[in-house]
């Protein structure tokens, strides 16, 4: 959330996926959408399953070494959702960095590479999906649940039931981007003006704002 997510029909909805739906549309080609899990969806690119991958990708320069990345069209962090009884005690991922604490992210994305990275010393168990290890957390298994500040934001109080508490501050620096298979220059080119050009003429900050800064989309989840 709020990049792509399953509603209630079991649609594919989200801020991502509306922009996608704006470059379909300005392309003049029809969107399919793959749902493919998190740690294969670069193996699957490489192999042809699609032209293109999202799904709130981080550009980091070790998947750069892979594949292409078009300009990134938004920047985020990530952030921690811990447990309520840790208030005052974990004020930032540093002081998790304890092997007495338990982490949780969802596996392949940048909130494990993080975890291993800079809180190495904790426990770490991920899961397949944000919503299972979120839980965890939320049902006192894990100690903190880490992932991007826009998915945090609205899991506190959809998912947190009370029992949660976010630490907003960003510690990451995060450009999220598409990516192409490597030599894919023309559409590479292509996509990096629409991204540009759809900054400019008010369809990003109409998506922007329809995901960001309202919250009725909420309704149409389970």
């Amino acid at each position: 959330m709020p990049f792509e997510m399953t509603n209630k029909r079991g649609e594919i909805i989200g801020f991502e996926v509306d922009v996608l739906k704006a470059m379909a549309k300005s392309m003049g080609v029809k969107l399919e959408l793959v749902s493919t899990s998190y740690d294969g969806i670069i193996p699957a690119l490489l192999t042809d399953k699609f032209d293109m991958i999202g799904s709130g990708m981080t550009l980091t320069q070790e998947r750069n070494l892979r594949i292409n990345f078009s300009e990134p069209f938004i920047v985020v962090g990530q952030t921690l959702l811990i447990r309520k009884e840790l208030q005052g005690q974990i004020k930032s991922y540093k002081d998790l960095n304890d092997g007495q604490y338990r982490i949780t992210s969802k596996i392949g994305t940048t909130g494990e590479m993080v975890a291993k990275k800079l809180i190495a010393k904790a426990q770490y168990h991920g899961f397949d999906n944000e919503q299972e290890a979120l839980m965890d957390v939320v049902n006192g298994k894990a100690d903190a649940f880490i992932y991007d500040a826009p998915y945090n934001v609205v899991a506190v109080n959809k998912a947190g039931a009370g029992k949660l508490v976010f630490l907003e501050e960003p510690f990451t620096f995060e450009p999220l981007a598409f990516g192409l298979k490597k030599g894919d220059y023309d559409s590479l080119n292509w996509i990096n003006n629409f991204l540009r050009q759809s900054k400019q003429d008010g369809t990003y900050d109409r998506i922007h704002a329809k995901w960001f800064k309202k919250t009725d989309w909420l309704a149409e989840m389970e």
